[in-house]
C-alpha cells in the first residue's frame, strides 16, 4: 500500500485515454498526483525542470509508444541519456499488437513492462502496490 503520495507522469496524445486514466486514478483511492504530457518532448522538459526546481520526479511513467514531436521510444531513450539515479517504474502502455514493440520494450533499462490499452483499475493497483518507496 502507498506510504507517500505517489507521482505518475502520464505521456499520451490522447485526450481520451488521459481522461480515462484520470477516472481510474481517482477510482484507486490512492493518493495519486498525475501529471499528463502529450509527447516525449514534453514529458523530458517537465522532468528538466522537476530537476532543476528541485521539484519531485515521477514515481511511475506511463507513457505511449506512437505519439507527435518525440515518440515513446524517443522519450525512453532521452530519459534514460539523463542518468538519473531516481528510482522509476516505466510502462509501455499502448494498443500497439506489434509483437516487435513488445519485445523491444525488454531492450530498455528504464521500462520494466508493455500494458496493452486500455489500462485497467486492477492493473494500476498492481502497479502501484508493486512499488517501493
Amino acid at each position: 500500500m502507498l506510504d507517500h503520495k505517489l507521482n505518475l507522469l502520464v505521456v499520451d496524445d490522447d485526450d481520451i485515454n488521459l481522461f480515462i486514466i484520470k477516472k481510474i486514478v481517482e477510482k484507486t483511492g490512492f493518493d495519486i498526483d498525475m501529471v499528463a504530457r502529450s509527447n516525449g518532448q514534453q514529458a523530458i522538459d517537465y522532468i528538466n525542470e522537476a530537476i532543476v526546481q528541485n521539484n519531485p520526479l515521477p514515481k511511475m511513467i506511463l507513457i505511449d509508444i506512437n505519439m507527435p514531436v518525440m515518440n515513446g521510444w524517443e522519450f525512453i531513450e532521452a530519459y534514460e541519456a539523463l542518468a538519473i539515479e531516481h528510482k522509476v517504474d516505466m510502462y509501455i502502455l499502448s494498443s500497439s499488437v506489434y509483437e516487435n514493440d513488445i519485445e523491444k520494450t525488454k531492450s530498455y533499462k528504464a521500462v520494466k513492462g508493455f500494458i496493452s490499452k486500455p489500462l485497467s483499475m486492477e492493473r494500476l493497483t498492481e502497479l502501484v502496490n508493486a512499488i517501493r518507496f
